[in-house]
Order: C-alpha cells, then structure tokens, then sequence
C-alpha cells in the first residue's frame, strides 16, 4: 500500500545540478566548446564581409577599398565592376551554404542515428575548418579568384558542417533527461551565440592583417578542437564503466522518455508512482541492446516535428539575417569602422545567451514549452520595430541589439536545442531511442531552408521579419491552444483538491 502522492513542485536550478557527475560536466564542456568553434568559424565570413567586397571589386569604384600596389590589374582578382554586384554574389553565397547545410542536415541527423556519434561529430568539425582554410586563406595567397570555386567550396562547407549540430543535441540527449532539459539545454545553446562573439573577436584582432587571417585563425583552432573532441568525447553513458554506467543510467535515463508537454491529469502521479516502484525492485539485469533508429518519414511524422520545423523556418531567416548581415549593416548604414561592427554586434548574441537561458527555465518551472516561446514571439516583433529606428548611437544601438537578441535569439536556441530534444525522446518513441539526431536534423534543416530564401541584406528589419516571426506564432498556435487547455485543467484539478 502506498500513501497518497504529495503535491510534486518543480526542482530548484540546485537540484538540476546535483544530480549530475562529472562525466556531465565533461560531456557539456566538450558539445558545448565544440559548437561554440564551429560557429566562431562561421561567423568568420560575415564579420570580413566588407573587406572581401573590397578585395572583388576595383579600387577606383570602391571607397572601403586598400591601395593596391600599380602590379596588380583587373584581371588578377577583380571579380566584380562595383559593391553592389559584390554584396549580392555574397548573399547568394549564404543561400547556398543554408542550402546546403539543410540538404546536409536531413541526411546527418539520418546519419547520426545509425554511426558512432563522435566520428560523425569530428568529422564535420575537421573537414569543415579544412574547407574554410581553402576558401578564406589558401585562395587569397595563390590570389586565386573563381566565382565557380567559391560556390563549390561553399557547398561542401554547408554539408560538413550540417554533421555537427544532430550529433551535439543527441550527445545532450543521451546524457541529460526531461528533468531540468529547458534550463540545462537553454544553456548550453548559448553555444552557437559564444561562438559569434569569439568569432567577432578573433576577426576583429587580426582584420588589419587580411581577411585571410581571420579565417586562418578560426579553422585551425576549430581543428584543433576536433581532433580533442574526437579522443574525449563519450558519446553515451554506455561508454562508461559497468558500475558508473549503472549509476549514471539511474539519474539519466528515468525520465528520458517522459512524455513531450503531455496534457494527461495524472502524468505526476504516474510518475511518482514509477520511482517509487523503482525504488523497491532494483533489477540487476543487463541494459538493453541499442534500439534500432527510426526512418526519415516516422521522425517527421511524430506529434510536434511539423509545427515547431516550419516555425522554426520563419524564425530562423530572421536570425540568420542578424546572424550574416549585422557586421556589414552596422558598417554601410552608420559609417562605423568595420572592426567597431564586428565588436558592437556581439551585444545581440548577448542578448540570445540571456534569452535562451531564462526563457529555457521559465518553461521547465511552467512544464510547457510553447507558451513561453509565444510570448517572447510577440515581444520581438515590437523589438524589431524599436531597432529598426534605432539612431546613429552606438550605445543605444547595443542595447536595443541585446533587447532583440533576448526576445530573437533565446526562442530560436529553445527550438533548436531542447525542443528538439523533447522531440526526440517523446512517449511515441518508448520503444526505439534512436531519432534524436533524425528529428534535430529534420527541425534545423527546414529551419535552414527557410533562412536560405532571404539572404540577401534584409537588415534594417523590415516587413519581412514581423511577417516571418508572426509566421512562427502562426505556427506553433495548436501546440498553444492544447497546453493552455491542458494548463487551465491543471489548474482547476488543483481548486479540485483544495
């Protein structure tokens, strides 16, 4: 006979943490530090934006343009007759990498379920830093200048870099559960907006050299962090020894399949039920072999993979646009040096770091994902409107960044990182654990198809980003509907009670 359940309130950030080991903390650091290089890297391209436009286009047409030495002529590296034709070719470069890496995504995450975790990982990690080394550095030193190059090397950088994000989310999943994923996961997607601010940095120092510099830098710290990542990365608690496997599987795998947002009254009574069972039988049998992973179509089609893919398109063309564009808007529109653009655009990844973070814990306290996301939804529509009349100041232009970072940038880390976790370890897949990285690739995949379609210099934000991120609200509204109904039954079962 078991006593009545007491009331079960949300754990404190304390009780989050005590519950993980050190074989956590490593795993965190490393998937964390991974993608914080990967972005770093990335963010490369659209820091030295200005300085590779100048460098296509002749001298007497570009004001931002060096003086060159009297050797060298229009047709040892002039690509372009003016800046205009510069910056578009550089937009399309970006829809092609968005491109690609949605292409790769689809088929990493596929990937990513059925081969070793780390391989893929270090793979994508390596081959990309080699790819950028290539575009960036080794054409600027032979002064090789194809258009055809560009875009080849660009897509095989867009496919070696779609490996890495499915394989860091389902690392995370392996290690951490349901239980505090909103604060643990908003986090540690501060990864991608580190990576932006490191990246800026690393640009900024050494600009006055080249932009190939810049690239140089990024890509070999990035394959240094591969080749760690490769030798200290344990993908799964079943990497571990017997005994802490066994330990670590208590704390982790308990409510790893807890279901995503369920609506079902006695959800914490059953739950309460199952651990306190657990604490009576405690079997000494073997785990389980590995499930077999699911298909690309059986990972599309679960409850929830649809709604947030497509919100997450809208959303993400509009992050993206701050992501590719801010450094060159801040430069050409206020006239502010570039290495001042790449260090004043730090403030809106500020700004998403924070967002994604407190949006992350408020949602683990409420049990609902889709509320919080609505409401910072609508929020930065207002905020994008407050920055698009944001005055020649660069103080008030930070702060108005790190507003819309806050309310842009934490609702995309939250779709990305542990919704699509939630995702990929719903109640549909008791039976096969295997889609974490099928379902993290498919949601940022059509999220990067999304932001592919609008590359082109959309900053200062304009009707397009209230019209894309209203489309995310749009989206995500049966979600909303269904945990506010499920939120209000709560709440009267609770009056119930009293």
């Amino acid at each position: 006979f078991l006593p009545p359940a007491a009331p079960v309130m949300p754990p404190s950030c304390c009780g989050y943490l005590s519950q993980y080991t050190h074989h956590h903390l490593v795993t965190f650091l490393l998937t964390f530090f991974s993608y914080v290089l990967l972005h770093a890297s990335r963010k490369t391209f659209s820091n030295v934006k200005v300085s590779i436009s100048a460098q296509w286009t002749p001298s007497i047409q570009n004001d931002s343009a060096a003086t060159f030495s009297p050797g060298e002529t229009w047709e040892d590296n002039r690509l372009f007759t003016d800046e205009k034709q510069a910056t578009l070719f550089l937009g399309a470069l970006d829809s092609i990498f968005l491109f690609s890496y949605a292409v790769g995504l689809y088929l990493s995450g596929v990937i990513g379920d059925r081969v070793n975790l780390r391989y893929v990982l270090c793979f994508g990690l390596c081959g990309s830093a080699a790819v950028e080394f290539l575009f960036g550095t080794l054409t600027e030193w032979l002064h090789i200048y194809n258009i055809y190059l560009y875009c080849g090397l660009w897509v095989l950088n867009g496919l070696l870099q779609s490996a890495v994000w499915p394989c860091v989310v389902a690392v995370m999943g392996n290690w951490f559960g349901k239980t505090g994923r909103g604060f643990v996961f908003g986090l540690w997607s501060a990864c991608a907006s580190v990576g932006n601010i490191l990246g800026a940095f690393l640009a900024s120092s050494v600009l006055k050299y080249g932009y190939e510099y810049a690239f140089l830098v990024t890509s070999v710290v990035q394959f240094a962090g591969g080749v760690v990542v490769f030798f200290g990365l344990l993908t799964s608690p079943k990497e571990v020894g017997k005994d802490c496997r066994e330990h670590i599987r208590k704390r982790t795998d308990t409510d790893s399949h807890r279901p995503l947002m369920s609506d079902e009254e006695d959800e914490v009574k059953a739950e309460v039920y199952s651990r306190r069972y657990q604490t009576v039988q405690q079997p000494d049998e073997p785990l389980a072999e590995s499930p077999q992973a699911i298909s690309f179509c059986q990972a599309f089609c679960l409850p929830g993979v649809l709604p947030y893919s497509l919100a997450y398109a809208c959303l993400k063309l509009v992050n993206y646009s701050f992501f590719f564009w801010l450094p060159f808007y801040l430069s050409n529109n206020y006239g502010w040096k570039e290495a001042e653009a790449d260090r004043l655009s730090v403030w809106y990844d500020v700004g998403g770091i924070i967002g994604g973070t407190v949006q992350g814990l408020i949602s683990d306290f409420m049990g609902k994902r889709a509320p919080v996301l609505a409401f910072s939804l609508a929020m930065a529509m207002g905020a994008l409107v407050g920055y698009s009349r944001s005055p020649n100041d660069q103080v008030i232009n930070a702060v108005l960044l790190a507003v819309t970072g806050f309310f842009i940038g934490g609702p995309s880390n939250m779709i990305s990182s542990a919704i699509s976790a939630d995702l990929g370890r719903q109640e549909a897949l008791r039976g096969s654990q295997e889609a974490l990285a099928t379902v993290t690739g498919i949601v940022d995949g059509t999220g990067s198809i999304g932001a592919a379609g609008g590359q082109y210099e959309l900053i200062p934000p304009s009707f397009v980003f209230l019209l894309q991120t209203g489309g995310s609200i749009v989206f995500i509204t049966p979600l909303l509907l269904k945990e506010l109904r499920a939120m209000w039954r709560d709440r009267r079962a609770l009056r119930h009670q009293l």
